[in-house]
């Protein structure tokens, strides 16, 4: 790999296929931005073995790809296949994940002497002793539940639940619903008489407290909230 190409590869049926790509815009191409595989490629060629130059034979790309459109077997690779990322962008990916996964902790999980989350500051300190891998390529949210049971020795935490309940006047419920949906499983719901809504929320524990407050900012105050049992 260079600063100018980078390889895109799938293995299908014990065969291996490999197209060279330009590392940039082949990066780009998997998060999903928009773009036409020729400014994607190097070359069009495709490969069984890219480093040592040997291409892949007509009969081989047709009975793995039905086809020997090299356009078209580069988007399955791209798309189906793995990109060898080069060590920036890894690290980039990682960072995102890792932010992914400390954010998931923060959410689901409070520290059981207090009820309240770990800042996530905690978190990532408690993560740099347990020394674990994060896979850029991988769930944040799976990542997040093994990571969870290699912290409890040294952070302690508890994966809870919490049902709260919450009555919105009649001149903000319109506005709360989505927001309050987004925050957990609305268990229970009813419309008074005078346009206001109450409900029963379950949501994550680690949650309640960004509840509050966004619930807070769009009422301004002006509501009723409290945990349940």
């Amino acid at each position: 790999m260079s600063e100018r190409y980078t390889v895109a590869r799938i293995t299908h049926d014990g065969e291996h296929f490999e197209i060279l790509v330009k590392p940039q815009p082949a990066f780009s191409y998997r998060l999903g931005k928009t773009m036409s595989i020729s400014e994607v490629l190097v070359t069009e060629t495709i490969f069984t073995d890219a480093s040592k130059g040997l291409r892949a034979s007509e009969d081989k790309l047709q009975k793995t790809f039905e086809t020997t459109d090299p356009i078209k077997i580069a988007e399955i690779i791209l798309k189906r296949g793995t990109l060898q990322l080069t060590t920036e962008q890894r690290r980039r990916l990682v960072e995102d994940k890792r932010k992914q996964i400390v954010s998931f902790i923060s959410r689901q999980c409070v520290d059981p002497k207090t009820n309240l989350p770990h800042p996530p500051l905690r978190i990532e300190q408690a993560m740099e002793q347990i020394h674990f891998s994060i896979d850029p390529f991988n769930d944040a949210e799976e990542q997040a539940k093994e990571i969870i049971k290699l912290l409890r020795p040294i952070l302690p935490l508890k994966v809870e639940q919490v049902s709260v309940a919450v009555r919105i006047p009649p001149e903000h419920a319109g506005k709360v619903y989505g927001t309050v949906k987004s925050f957990g499983v609305i268990k229970r719901e009813q419309w008074q008489a005078d346009g206001s809504w109450s409900a029963t929320v379950e949501m994550p524990a680690g949650l309640y407290g960004p509840f509050l407050e966004k619930l807070g900012k769009i009422t301004r105050g002006n509501l009723e909230a409290k945990m349940v049992e």
